[in-house]
């Protein structure tokens, strides 16, 4: 709308500034916009004029019918309907308000629904923004957000993430796992590391000392959250010495070792948040990817870290600035595995954690010191470093968790072929699915000292002809073909080839060849 042409009144210079504010529901209408109203209603209609004074049509219709200022009515204009809360907010809902202050205007909504099954539904929004008003006015104080100032090198953060919800897997098997997430709170330097177990010392202390190498420097404060779940189901000593060893890690690297409060997760506040962007970061990758399995940990890992990378590009410059900001690292990182003695047992195997290992039957007898990282177990005896195995879980309800190699027991087991029927860790042993389906059609269909003797078979040619794979292949295509395994045609198959293997032709030095040497020597 154009602003109107007229002569000198003052009343019109203000016209076309009252044309451009938009109309603003709730507000009440003053003594200048009516007088403006009731001016352009001379020359323009209801809704024009209306518009050009800032308030609605409907506005405009009521003013004409009752041309009074607003300052010169005796009273306030009262409800136009009915209160449908009258009855009930005094007496009722303010009672429930004060009793419970916490409770959920929902919560009040669905009572009164209750006492008053006639109640219309469509009070709830009113219900709720008069339970906000009166909140405003009687509620109770609420607790104050106190926004930091930092400093660049000053804070890092940690904390955990469950990522069980985005459905990754590893070969087919869902993997349940968390990220371990390391944040400073001044450049917004991330770091990720996928987490197998729960939250614990050794993943925080894995984890945070990756992100401190690849930063390149530590901050002067290190603060993660209370740690509650790494204190679960451990005594008071155990609490101490877990306490103990992260002021140990963070005085490694010249860090201020705090915690946030239990249960307070603003005062973390500035890496929680960050958990969301992360997360949705990490599931908008795997939408665009077209496939939620990955071949094995090692490429998922990859897949996380690449994530990461591009967020911290985004912030390359900051980062790059607080860098210089931050304490040089140590010569070298400090420990970030727990250290555990275990014996190893006659059944060439030892528990740790409620997960049965096992071993080579020569170390039987033997103790041995093992370190527990958060995804493998490194075994030593002595100073000399053995061996190193998968780390593995407990399963719910109490039930140990076993991980077995047939390997460490294939030689005893081809003297004991029927101790494979009713084996503790059986369904473990088997290396791949084939096996264990094959195991399954052998009983089906032989007597069980037979089944599992062929089995044993099976498992010690896979171990001595290092064809487990390959053997695997054959027994699915035999599974498929309901044909059961022919071993004197698996020997053959995998027997070595004597065509295959070179000659060689040794030719042998003459002894009076050596003289010469002799002979120099002796110059």
């Amino acid at each position: 709308m154009g602003a109107l042409v007229v002569g000198a009144d003052p009343l019109f210079t203000v016209i076309s500034r009252i044309e451009e504010m938009p109309w603003v529901p709730g507000c009440h209408v003053n003594d200048h916009q009516m007088r403006l109203f009731m001016r352009l209603r001379q020359t323009h209609g209801i809704p024009a004029a209306a518009a050009k004074a800032g308030f609605s049509t409907a506005t405009g219709y009521r003013i004409a019918g009752d041309p009074v200022l607003p300052s010169q009515r005796g009273t306030v204009r009262e409800r136009r309907r009915p209160d449908p809360l009258a009855a009930m907010f005094d007496s009722e809902i303010v009672p429930l308000l004060k009793a419970a202050p916490g409770l959920r205007a929902v919560a009040v909504f669905e009572e009164m629904r209750r006492r008053y099954p006639d109640l219309d539904p469509g009070i709830r929004r009113t219900m709720e923004r008069r339970i906000r008003a009166w909140r405003a006015v009687y509620g109770p104080e609420q607790e104050v957000i106190f926004r930091q100032l930092h400093e660049p090198g000053r804070l890092g953060l940690s904390d955990f993430t469950d990522m069980g919800d985005l459905g990754v897997l590893i070969a087919g098997q869902n993997l349940e796992h968390r990220l371990y997430h390391f944040r400073l709170i001044w450049s917004g330097f991330e770091h990720a590391h996928v987490i197998l177990g729960g939250e614990s010392y050794v993943a925080l202390a894995e984890g945070l000392q990756n992100a401190l190498w690849a930063l390149g420097g530590a901050p002067a404060e290190h603060r993660s959250d209370s740690l509650s779940a790494a204190f679960r189901n451990l005594d008071a000593q155990a609490r101490v010495d877990l306490t103990t060893r992260y002021d140990t890690l963070c005085q490694h690297y010249g860090m201020a070792p705090t915690r946030n409060n239990r249960g307070v997760a603003h005062e973390n506040g500035g890496i929680e948040s960050a958990h969301g962007h992360l997360k949705a970061a990490v599931r908008d990758a795997l939408l665009l990817r077209g496939a939620r399995d990955f071949d094995d940990l090692a490429a998922y890992r990859r897949f996380i870290d690449e994530i990461v990378a591009a967020k911290n590009r985004r912030n390359a410059a900051r980062i790059d600035a607080e860098r210089a900001a931050l304490q040089p690292l140590p010569d070298r990182r400090t420990s970030d595995y727990e250290e555990i003695i275990v014996t190893v047992t006659s059944t060439s195997s030892f528990t740790l954690k409620k997960v049965f290992y096992t071993v080579p039957s020569r170390l039987i007898g033997h103790r041995l010191r093992v370190r527990l990282y958060d995804d493998r177990l490194d075994l030593f005896i002595g100073g000399t470093h053995l061996m190193t195995l998968p780390r593995g879980r407990p399963k719910g309800n109490g039930v140990h968790g076993h991980v077995a190699d047939y390997r460490h027991v294939i030689h005893s087991l081809r003297r004991k072929p029927m101790a494979l029927l009713k084996l503790v860790y059986r369904d473990q042993l088997f290396p791949r699915a084939a096996y264990a389906r094959t195991f399954e059609q052998l009983v089906e269909a032989l007597p069980e000292r037979t089944a599992c003797q062929i089995m044993v078979e099976l498992l010690s040619l896979a171990h001595e002809r290092a064809c487990e794979a390959e053997l695997a292949e054959l027994l699915n295509a035999g599974i498929a073909a309901n044909r059961l395994p022919d071993m004197a045609a698996l020997r053959q198959r995998f027997a070595p080839d004597p065509a295959s293997l070179p000659e060689i032709t040794v030719q042998l030095v003459p002894l009076s060849a050596y003289d010469a040497l002799l002979v120099g020597d002796a110059a």
